[in-house]
């Protein structure tokens, strides 16, 4: 079944979580270079203020809210919903990235904290936005995943887990809402050229990474009408 979208004359309504992020940034650039109206999750109003100085308040949303929290998110797309009236696409960026110990060595805590911010955050936000998108038969649900979700790597069991059931769960979620009229796939980058990661990695050379306005617009296109047979795909990003 085909996803509808807003006509030419009307903007897409966006809403985008880690929107503080360096890909958060560039990922809301690019919706609004298409004119798009957007809401914006972020840790704190303060994070998001600071990210935003010259942001229409009157035309975007910009909201504090926890993406692991069920009822945070809740709260969230009551509000957001309520603003809007529809939201057409949800681009889940919010994540987070550790490096552990060996999988005999690793400890509880930091397997639940990437648990937690990079799989069960997609649910929190699924939960929040899918049932309307249902109720209109239409919409886009967009994750970020990693090109390394496909095979361990020493050191990194916990977050490579992480990133691998995101997956899952974006090729689950697609298969239950296709015949809703909605789309739901992932970007998979390899390493993203961010101010964190060069100075994380300062003798890596970031001419091999994928920069955050190809990822942008790698979104938007998962986002328009281009993509409308893409379901449960994760576009692997690789410089």
């Amino acid at each position: 079944m085909a996803t509808s979208l807003p006509s030419a004359s009307e903007p897409s309504h966006v809403v985008i979580t880690g929107a503080a992020g360096a890909l958060g940034r560039a990922v809301v650039q690019r919706f609004l270079g298409e004119g798009a109206r957007l809401a914006l999750i972020g840790h704190s109003d303060k994070q998001l203020a600071d990210a935003f100085p010259g942001l229409d308040n009157s035309r975007h949303l910009l909201i504090a809210a926890d993406v692991t929290s069920e009822s945070s998110m809740q709260a969230a797309a009551g509000q957001i919903v309520q603003a809007f009236q529809r939201v057409d696409t949800v681009v889940h960026v919010a994540g987070g990235f550790e490096m552990g110990a060996a999988v005999h060595t690793l400890e509880r805590a930091s397997w639940d904290r990437m648990m937690n911010l990079n799989a069960w955050s997609f649910v929190a936000v699924a939960q929040a936005f899918a049932p309307s998108m249902i109720e209109r038969k239409a919409g886009s649900m967009i994750a970020v995943t990693a090109k390394v979700a496909g095979r361990g790597v020493a050191s990194m069991s916990a977050y490579i887990a992480s990133k691998s059931a995101l997956q899952r769960l974006v090729e689950s979620m697609a298969a239950e809402l296709s015949p809703h009229g909605i789309r739901v796939n992932s970007i998979a980058p390899s390493v993203l050229d961010t101010a964190a990661n060069r100075q994380a990695m300062p003798d890596a050379n970031p001419a091999d990474w994928v920069s955050t306005d190809v990822a942008a617009q790698t979104v938007a296109f998962l986002a328009s009408l281009a993509a409308q047979a893409l379901h449960g795909q994760h576009l692997t990003l690789d410089a």
